[in-house]
């Protein structure tokens, strides 16, 4: 499938069929998630980086981008990969190294080291990687208000217009609660991904209250690894 394929993934869908995009953290998962007909995945940067035996946010570039090659390598539906905050590379390299991986998209994180970056100065640096991609790269934009702000769903609003107009496809206000699901696919009147949270709604649910799209985060990474501990404490008893 190529990235125009998947960027049509993600618009004309009922309110209650979002996108579902189980998250891969390596080759093998991903053939999982493949053989089991999602038409797409989308890696967690914190379930790679479990994977590779790095804490959340600590993975070197080139061990994240040869992840998600295999991830990609392994597989025949389209993947889009968490690069974080795009590790410090100039545009072009960013896109040319993502793209070399065989992704067809990204998210890309609003803040680093736990702090907000300027949305202006973001949204520019977004325009950048767009040029330097065309149309040839998916683009999420990462809002996180909710988890390194003070929550307003008008400032998450805000921060995903000025990406919208950048040119991102797609804008990741992560960790937003439920209740304000609608104001912000009202408020930036294109594609929305959510992150499914245990004892949360249920995806349909999720997609009424306006996601367009729904990933995981590294929520099924974890989920596995809990079944392997179980085995594991089997095993010993």
């Amino acid at each position: 499938m190529t990235v125009s394929a998947f960027r049509a993934l993600h618009h004309g869908r009922a309110d209650d069929d979002p996108l579902i995009l189980p998250g891969p953290w390596d080759a093998a998962s991903a053939r999982v998630f493949a053989d089991a007909g999602f038409p797409a995945l989308a890696t967690p940067s914190a379930g790679v980086a479990a994977s590779l035996g790095h804490k959340d946010g600590a993975t070197p570039p080139d061990e994240m981008f040869g992840a998600v090659a295999r991830i990609a390598r392994a597989v025949s539906v389209p993947v889009s990969a968490d690069i974080e905050d795009g590790y410090g590379l100039a545009p072009r390299e960013l896109v040319d190294r993502l793209l070399g991986t065989g992704a067809v998209g990204c998210n890309l994180e609003d803040s680093s080291g736990g702090t907000l970056k300027d949305p202006e100065r973001h949204a520019d640096w977004l325009a950048e990687v767009r040029a330097a991609a065309g149309d040839d790269l998916f683009v999420n934009a990462r809002v996180d208000t909710f988890v390194h702000g003070g929550g307003d769903p008008a400032d998450a609003v805000a921060r995903a217009r000025l990406y919208v107009a950048a040119g991102a496809d797609c804008v990741y206000p992560i960790a937003a609660p439920a209740e304000a699901l609608p104001v912000l696919r009202a408020g930036v009147g294109g594609p929305v991904n959510v992150v499914a949270m245990p004892g949360g709604p249920t995806l349909p649910e999720l997609g009424r209250l306006g996601a367009t799209r729904i990933t995981f985060g590294p929520g099924l990474q974890r989920r596995a690894m809990a079944a392997v501990k179980v085995m594991a404490e089997q095993l010993r008893g």
